[in-house]
């Protein structure tokens, strides 16, 4: 927690300063890139990638840094080797959106050690939206703690975020056909859907498979919230797998219980 409290400040002005200098001034202006895996990658991906590692470096130069943007096998060696201490970072997160115009798309960095997130930092500059928590001292967006609206109590009620494309064919059918909640949504930026559901935007959250640099910083802005997660498969949310990380999120504790057996009972 001393690591996290020390770091904050440090680490919000460089996200800050990267998602000014190197994302904006490209919004709209970049081309896109097919990756191997099918995703997309801009200029701006690479540029505010390479300038966030630096920053970070020169805040704690004894942590390694994996960013989304390092091949796999990059992603792997630094992974092995950051016990000790790790920069988790997401340079842009919903770059498909930012390369549409649409603004829903963040920079996401967590620090961890132990292969848990004791800091996180997710910006959204379009709506100058900073989201923070660092473990044991509560979650915030602008200054303010979150969440910042209270919690639906029952599940027929609710308003989810639900990543379709990324659960297997029988929830996703039943999902999609005989919804328990009231309304939906999805925007494509996984960062911001765990900050949105922190803040209580959102009372539910359902994704498939997320990678570290999906949830690192998200996950425990949501804990520090005081909301509840778990994987489709396992009640300790972080013994789901390290690469492709599921999970079923609510903010109040009964709601999420709801949501927890619903989704299971129809996988």
């Amino acid at each position: 927690m001393a690591h996290g409290i020390t770091f904050l400040d440090e680490v919000i002005a460089a996200v800050r300063a990267v998602a000014e200098q190197e994302i904006m001034p490209r919004y709209l202006l970049v081309d896109r890139q097919l990756k191997e895996d099918g995703s997309f990658c801009t200029e701006a991906d690479i540029a505010a990638q390479k300038a966030l590692a630096s920053k970070l470096q020169e805040i704690c130069p004894d942590a390694v840094i994996m960013g989304e943007e390092m091949t796999q096998q990059e992603q792997v060696e630094q992974w092995a080797k950051g016990d000790a201490g790790l920069w988790s970072i997401d340079p842009i997160d919903g770059t498909s959106n930012f390369l549409n115009g649409l603004p829903y798309f963040a920079v996401s960095v967590a620090f961890m050690q132990q292969g848990r997130s004791t800091l996180g930092v997710i910006y959204n500059p379009v709506a100058d939206e900073m989201f923070y928590a660092v473990k044991g001292g509560g979650a915030f967006l602008n200054g303010k703690a979150l969440p910042l609206k209270k919690h639906v109590p029952i599940l027929p009620n609710a308003m989810a975020n639900v990543d379709l494309k990324r659960l297997d064919q029988k929830l996703s059918e039943h999902v999609a056909a005989y919804p328990p909640y009231a309304s939906q949504r999805n925007y494509g930026a996984c960062t911001l859907e765990w900050c949105y559901t922190a803040a209580g935007y959102f009372d539910l959250y359902l994704h498939g498979g997320q990678k570290p640099w999906d949830y690192a910083a998200g996950s425990l802005i949501l804990e520090e919230a005081g909301g509840q997660m778990c994987c489709l498969n396992h009640d300790d949310y972080w013994a789901g797998s390290l690469w492709q990380r599921s999970v079923i999120a609510a903010l109040d504790p009964g709601l999420f219980e709801q949501w927890r057996d619903w989704v299971r009972s129809h996988q």
